[in-house]
């Protein structure tokens, strides 16, 4: 699914320059190949954000509501697993049959393997997947459907071969030394636990920053008002992932229910455990943002966009955009708070004693 309907899922990306003059034409000459020509192995290529066989990238197909829209395309010959097993059977039953055998040699079902591979290869349609991608000029923000590390590797390369250009991840190193020059390897271990020592819990300044959320959600009143942006209601929801590296269950994972009013979500803060996924939901007025966040890459899964106006596709799709950057303007305020907080001492020691007081003393239903 791309950007221009129902929910997204992408990681954004801090661009440190613009890009160049002529990144559409760059982007041309990297285009997808002819399917025809595909053969073994996997192959990328750039196509439009129109469809995944749309090679044709021009400034009038590339640029849509003033935003470049392009898609990273992957392409592969596959023969079913199932079916290649079978015609490798035939093949051999037909040679034990011609040469008297109650067996085949391995060299000879390897060769087999070979030639079977090769004959049907060709005929196969080609899987074809995309990884969409959005460039924000006026933000300087990157938007693209990279979920895994096999896709962001493969993204951040093919994008940087097209434009020379590496874009930066933002992720929550990244982020908060945009934001405050703050370096997360600095600014130690802390544990939400009163019952846990700093080294017992992990080191992950996401996990940190997604459990303080939960901690202002509900300890705090959830409520946070944005210079220019106005109030915004913050709260957290299930299915909730927590995470500790060490003895025991390493992961534990709340789903059906209330997750949040269970026992074994207070187990499991006082165990020392962080949010490692929520749900994190985001509301101003009758507007409503929901996603799943991972928060050691800050990657953004299912992100549900408020209702906006029925317009035409064009001005809906920007429409979708800007609402996408209001999202990750607002998330990068919050995380701008956790930082203010988190790299002060003082500030901090009183915020773990209420963090501490927050843990403790929350109800659980049995």
């Amino acid at each position: 699914m791309g950007f221009e309907s129902g929910s997204i899922s992408f990681r954004a990306f801090y661009m440190p320059s613009s890009l160049p003059e002529d990144a559409v034409e760059r982007f041309a000459r990297l285009a997808a190949p002819s399917m025809e020509f595909l053969t073994e192995g996997e192959v990328h290529g750039w196509v439009t954000g129109r469809h995944l066989l749309d090679r044709n990238i021009t400034e009038d197909s590339a640029i849509y509501a003033g935003y470049l829209r392009l898609t990273l395309m992957q392409a592969e010959r596959k023969i079913p697993e199932s079916l290649f097993r079978a015609e490798c059977m035939i093949e051999e039953l037909a040679h034990m049959s011609a040469m008297g055998l109650e067996f085949v040699p391995r060299k000879i079902k390897t060769e087999i393997k070979k030639q079977v591979r090769d004959r049907m290869l060709p005929d196969m349609p080609p899987v074809l997947k995309g990884m969409p991608m959005v460039y924000d000029e006026n933000e300087g923000l990157l938007y693209a459907g990279c979920m895994s590390d096999k896709q962001y590797d493969a993204f951040v390369l093919n994008f940087k071969e097209a434009t020379g250009i590496l874009p930066i991840p933002i992720v929550p190193k990244t982020a908060a030394l945009k934001l405050r020059e703050v370096n997360t390897d600095d600014i130690g271990v802390v544990s939400f636990s009163p019952d846990c020592d700093r080294d017992e819990v992990n080191d992950s300044v996401g996990q940190d920053f997604l459990t303080w959320l939960w901690f202002l959600s509900e300890a705090r009143g959830g409520l946070v008002t944005f210079e220019h942006l106005g109030q915004f209601a913050v709260m957290v929801d299930g299915p909730l992932t927590f995470t500790m590296e060490g003895d025991g269950a390493h992961e534990t994972v709340l789903r059906n229910g209330s997750p949040l009013l269970s026992a074994e979500a207070k187990t499991s803060l006082m165990s020392g455990k962080k949010l490692k996924r929520a749900k994190l939901v985001l509301a101003r007025g009758e507007e409503m943002w929901s996603v799943t966040l991972d928060a050691d890459d800050f990657g953004f899964r299912s992100l549900k966009l408020p209702e906006g106006e029925k317009l035409d596709p064009v001005s809906t799709f920007q429409q979708r955009i800007m609402a996408i950057s209001l999202f990750i303007k607002v998330f990068l305020y919050l995380y701008d708070l956790f930082l203010k907080e988190r790299a002060e001492r003082d500030t901090w020691a009183k915020a773990q004693s209420e963090i501490h007081d927050w843990v403790e003393n929350r109800n659980a239903r049995k």
